[in-house]
């Protein structure tokens, strides 16, 4: 004799307390207590119960019926897991909203009933694909839905359903901006319209023969299949062709739900395809599993969030891996010239660490010198950029895109991670001889100036910063690795908003629009309006990127000290610059501990900034091209193997076998009309 669970009792009696007689209620709540018991319960007894009890089996049955009866689902196939706004805020705060208070539903849909019997969606489905099959069809055949995706209402349902979606599909296909991301198509038929009049002819053909059955041989099934396959064509297109033309949020967000709105339209179509008599049930089945899959992702959030931004992420980080190419030297003579560059940079920088430290001194609130502050970097970085000098820094967040993007071209293989390996040490290099530019010229020149400031003045102006600025570089008395970090946070954010600024351009057509622009071309003439859409083409992004650089970066401190908060910033070129007045403040008495940590920390700084921005930058471009970040722990290995065979191509030009392979690796992806960023 076979002892039941007490889990299955459980089933029993509830079965028994709602079916023992012919349950005429409408009522969810016997249906939401059978589910929660089934799932604690042995499937098999759940069977073996409802075998050896025929009238309960009958009574629930005749319960399902009843509640079901009079129900349409379409809204569960048109509306859940489609995007229903056409911005991604909108959407996002529509969803934040429903997870915290669910709408009210019509009580008289299946949307409804979901809702209301299901609290974990998600669980259920999973429960139920975990279900043996033959259980399930057994449980169908008890139930007497087995058959029911041939019933002429449910036939209805679909039709409606896959009508409404090609309506919808068709008006935001049409739309002017969308149509232009997709030229391709401009001398065919439109394809979401012929899909949209094949499903109406077929709407009209059941209201004629509510018997109509779809197989996989006829004419009317494949001619749908071949719009959606081209409409879905459109939408990929379009997609690719957003590194030429650019994209916008909302065109990004149409394309999405166009897309979710057609691949909707299939897998309902796929329901009515019926080849062989076990399709009846399993494409009844696969209805319910749908409706609980659309319904558990209606209000996801994570997904929506994958889903909108990972397109724009890719636009950023193509237009900041063109940059990048720029900052990865192969030669001496490259590598040299990145130097020479650096060098440049750290002069300018060096100058700008005295400049600071003199509106230190300047009365003012805090936004007074948050605002001094920002001046100050921003007016230094936008010059180090237009004098085509280098801030080593800015490095990271252009080069990790570049290097994705030729991870993500040449595939991975055994001979390609090797080839990466040795691009990585160029990339390496590239950014140690940044660094080492950078520093080696701002501290001599900021030591120069204070010094001359000194003899101008009679007066050692960096004697009241220097206590401060040597015990901020001190890692144990002072947060100067936090603070190296959120430098390193905004030299993330600033390649973000060069890569966004350029895909921007690209999309509104702002270089097109100043070189055809009469006003400019009568009042300078056509020549200096092609010269100035040539220079905003080449610079406005990085312009851009440089100043807001130097906003986050001054207005850092003041802000943090109005909150009462210690945040700050530190730079590797300003950490070495602010050494320098540290010491001549000090009048070079300082003890050797102070000295050593002093200059050790310098290198810590630039190893955060490198970090943080690198790691961040890297994260969004294995994100954006879909890359799996599981697959490239090899690379990682096979890199550091590179490392060890061979330790000095990281920080010196040595000649390599793989020289003419990454070489052609990095000239891929150099820009032909956009400038350094």
């Amino acid at each position: 004799m076979k002892f039941l669970s007490s889990s299955t009792k459980n089933f029993e009696s509830i079965l028994k307390k709602y079916f023992s007689f012919k349950n005429e209620t409408l009522s969810l709540e016997p249906f939401a207590e059978f589910l929660e018991s089934i799932k604690k319960a042995d499937f098999t007894d759940v069977l073996n119960c409802f075998k050896a009890n025929p009238n309960l089996a009958a009574n629930f049955r005749h319960y399902i019926h009843n509640i079901f009866e009079g129900r349409p689902f379409n809204l569960s196939l048109t509306e859940a897991n489609i995007l229903s706004e056409n911005a991604f805020f909108p959407e996002l705060k529509k969803r934040i909203l429903n997870k915290v208070l669910p709408p009210v539903e019509n009580e008289k849909t299946v949307w409804y009933m979901v809702d209301n019997i299901s609290f974990r969606p998600k669980a259920d489905l999973e429960y139920l694909h975990n279900l043996p099959e033959n259980e399930m069809n057994e449980f169908f055949n008890l139930l007497g839905i087995s058959n029911f995706i041939q019933k002429p209402k449910v036939k209805r349902e679909l039709i409606f359903s896959m009508n409404i979606l090609s309506w919808r599909v068709t008006g935001m296909a049409l739309d002017v901006e969308v149509v232009r991301m997709a030229p391709e198509y401009r001398n065919f038929d439109n394809p979401f319209l012929a899909l949209q009049k094949e499903l109406e002819t077929l709407a009209d053909e059941f209201k004629l023969n509510p018997e109509i059955q779809l197989s996989s041989k006829d004419s009317r099934y494949k001619q749908i299949k071949i719009y959606i396959e081209q409409c879905l064509d459109f939408v990929n297109i379009a997609f690719k062709n957003s590194s030429k033309y650019g994209i916008s949020g909302k065109i990004n967000q149409a394309l999405l739900k166009i897309r979710q709105q057609t691949q909707r339209i299939f897998e309902i179509v796929q329901l009515l395809v019926i080849d062989e008599e076990k399709d009846v049930i399993i494409k009844s089945r696969q209805l319910i599993f749908n409706i609980l899959r659309y319904k558990s992702h209606k209000n996801n959030i994570s997904e929506l969030f994958n889903d909108s931004t990972r397109l724009i992420s890719h636009l950023i980080t193509n237009h900041t891996a063109e940059t990048g190419t720029h900052y990865i030297t192969s030669s001496r003579k490259q590598y040299m010239k990145m130097f020479y560059k650096a060098s440049g940079g750290g002069i300018i920088v060096g100058a700008l660490c005295v400049l600071k430290m003199l509106y230190g001194f300047m009365p003012g609130s805090d936004f007074f010198h948050a605002f001094l502050y920002s001046l100050n970097y921003a007016m230094g970085f936008v010059m180090i950029y237009l004098m085509g000098f280098t801030l080593a820094t800015k490095q990271p967040a252009m080069t990790a895109a570049t290097m994705t993007k030729v991870l993500s071209e040449q595939g991975n293989t055994k001979r390609n991670n090797t080839e990466f390996a040795d691009l990585v040490s160029k990339l390496f290099r590239s950014q140690f001889i940044a660094f080492v530019g950078n520093v080696l010229l701002a501290f001599p020149v900021a030591m120069a100036i204070i010094y001359g400031l000194d003899v101008f003045f009679s007066q050692n102006l960096a004697v009241e910063k220097s206590e401060k600025l040597l015990r901020d570089l001190d890692p144990f008395n002072s947060k100067a690795i936090l603070h190296a970090s959120i430098a390193g946070f905004y030299l993330f954010i600033s390649g973000i908003i060069s890569g966004n600024i350029g895909n921007n351009s690209i999309f509104f057509q702002i270089p097109d629009r100043i070189a055809k622009n009469q006003s400019i071309k009568r009042v300078f003439g056509a020549k200096f309006a092609n010269s100035l859409s040539k220079y905003y083409a080449k610079n406005w992004a990085g312009i851009v990127s440089n100043f807001w650089f130097g906003v986050f970066l001054g207005a850092t401190a003041p802000i943090g000290l109005f909150f009462g908060l210690d945040l700050d910033i530190r730079h590797i070129t300003f950490a070495a610059g602010n050494f320098a007045l540290g010491l001549y403040g000090k009048d070079f008495s300082v003890d050797s501990y102070t000295f050593w940590i002093a200059l050790l920390t310098v290198f810590i700084i630039g190893f955060f900034n490198f970090l943080v921005s690198f790691s961040l930058s890297m994260f969004l471009a294995f994100r954006s091209r879909k890359l799996n970040i599981g697959e490239v722990s090899e690379i990682y290995r096979e890199i550091f193997r590179y490392f060890l065979k061979n330790p000095l191509k990281f920080f010196i030009p040595l000649r390599s076998s793989f020289d003419s392979k990454t070489n052609e690796l990095v000239k891929k992806n150099m820009p032909t009309k956009s400038g350094d960023q």
